[in-house]
């Protein structure tokens, strides 16, 4: 059974979040004089900022993981699900416009970085590496492998960072696309994406071993009910945040035409 009393505590995991709250307080506090000078602090940052590395450690680090590595494939699917939509856009939303350039914005970085931020980049590595991480080798292989476990967090975290760059990043030397062009992307996204819900949902075998042999939780709740669910939260959680991120652009897209009239 699953013990909710354990959570992670690994110097890896907690130094890595303590490491990246620290680095963000002194960027935003000693050293904003320097980098944006007259620049406030960025209090309402701070809230989404601290908020992603807190989400992002519920995901990974509390008894949830116990129970998506070892039980329940639809436990792993929504840490991938938290992983993938709300840590990253609380983190971009915590990123200051000028302390994103004052890391990025530079000559040697600007044809790389260009070329990593355009959108077609950022969606086919999105839709690569998750697609990828569900084949069954390889996934298996990180329920089986804690290290190879924490690549695949870090990879998701970060494909899901580029994910939502083209449609809200900070910063002004690598921007986002217009809204319209934001559209364009989520519906693309959302189209690439769809064959990996229907290898999960319709798949007539059980995908992954761990699962298919691990002690039911719920008698009545198979794995191949357990992996239903986990393709279903896929796809309804999806198609849910990006008919809110289309459905945004779209308002906003609307307001500029009728303001241009």
């Amino acid at each position: 059974m699953i013990d909710w009393r354990h959570w992670h505590n690994e110097p890896l995991l907690v130094g890595g979040i303590v490491f990246l709250g620290w680095l963000w307080a002194v960027l935003a506090g000693p050293l904003r004089a320097r980098l944006a000078p007259g620049q406030p602090f960025p209090r309402r940052e701070a809230w989404y900022f601290y908020a992603a590395l807190v989400l992002f450690y519920l995901a990974v680090g509390s008894p949830l993981d116990q129970a998506g590595e070892r039980f329940l494939f639809s436990a792993h699917m929504f840490q991938h699900l938290i992983i993938m939509y709300p840590a990253p856009v609380l983190l971009l939303c915590g990123l200051p416009g000028w302390m994103v350039d004052a890391g990025l914005d530079r000559p040697s970085l600007r044809r790389p970085l260009r070329l990593l931020f355009s959108p077609i980049s950022c969606g086919a590595l999105a839709t690569l590496v998750i697609g990828l991480w569900h084949a069954p080798w390889l996934y298996e292989w990180a329920l089986q492998d804690k290290l190879i476990h924490v690549v695949e967090h870090l990879m998701f975290f970060g494909v899901s960072v580029l994910f939502w760059w083209p449609i809200m990043s900070p910063s002004r030397a690598y921007p986002p696309l217009s809204y319209a062009g934001r559209m364009m992307f989520i519906f693309c996204i959302e189209i690439a994406m769809t064959p990996l819900f229907a290898y999960v949902s319709f798949s007539s075998n059980i995908l992954y071993p761990t699962y298919e042999y691990a002690p039911r939780l719920f008698a009545t709740f198979s794995a191949a009910d357990d992996q239903t669910l986990a393709g279903v939260m896929m796809k309804l959680t999806g198609v849910a945040v990006s008919l809110i991120a289309f459905g945004y652009s779209f308002y906003r897209w609307s307001e500029l035409n009728r303001d241009n009239k």
